[in-house]
């Protein structure tokens, strides 16, 4: 199934209102308009970016009833149109348009790639946030997402050279986070904490569990010789 929506919002309501009506796609996945443009651009698989957004919804179930219930959910959600692919050659490449996202935002310049989670009622509400992240810091921000886990993928872009760009695109970064842990969400979903996330691992768990996380390394590691001087020492 595929869903246009006019505003990203939009695309995000849908994937609340999937999870209300009880409906398990086997994959639910976001690509906003401009994750869309540079995939056609690089790779040119025939898809118009016609719409703020896409919702791909792979279904598993046999028959038509479930591919029908997802369909009446996207257009009760505001979706522009609402299809269901018969054609396998089609519907792979729409998936693949998902997959080629991040290689081809890559081609435009440094990507800084955010992987916060929230509960999926509040994705249409972090969505928005994003959105007014990306106009308060000046940044360009392109979204996909896992929708149907709450697993987004913000993609902030910033030219090489640009230190203001940069300067920005570090600043919502951070913003995303915040907003994440406020939602009852998490700093990484499914990418790990890393050095980028250290002060936003310490802002969402308590002092008692990054202290459970220190003993542990201690106990296994008390010479400190594993990957010394890193997020838990």
């Amino acid at each position: 199934m595929v869903g246009a929506f006019g505003s990203v919002v939009a695309a995000g309501e849908a994937v609340s209102a999937i999870t209300r009506a009880g409906l398990l796609p086997a994959a639910l996945e976001l690509l906003d308009r401009t994750c869309l443009k540079a995939v056609e651009e690089w790779k040119h698989l025939g898809i118009e970016a016609d719409a703020a957004a896409l919702l791909l919804a792979q279904l598993d179930t046999p028959g038509d009833e479930e591919a029908s219930a997802v369909a009446e959910v996207f257009r009760g959600a505001g979706a522009l149109w609402a299809e269901q692919s018969t054609d396998e050659v089609e519907a792979e490449a729409l998936f693949a348009a998902r997959r080629l996202a991040y290689p081809a935002l890559e081609r435009l310049g440094p990507v800084l790639t955010e992987d916060i989670c929230v509960p999926r009622s509040r994705v249409p509400e972090m969505l928005s946030l994003i959105e007014e992240i990306a106009a308060r810091h000046g940044a360009t921000i392109a979204t996909i997402a896992h929708a149907g886990d709450g697993n987004l993928h913000p993609l902030i872009l910033a030219p090489a050279g640009d230190d203001d760009a940069r300067r920005g695109a570090q600043a919502a970064f951070e913003d995303m986070l915040t907003a994440a842990i406020a939602m009852g969400g998490t700093v990484t979903g499914e990418h790990g904490v890393g050095l980028l996330k250290r002060a936003g691992m310490r802002q969402e768990l308590s002092p008692g569990v990054l202290a459970m996380q220190v003993a542990i390394k201690q106990t296994l590691d008390p010479l400190d010789l594993f990957n010394p001087g890193k997020v838990i020492g």
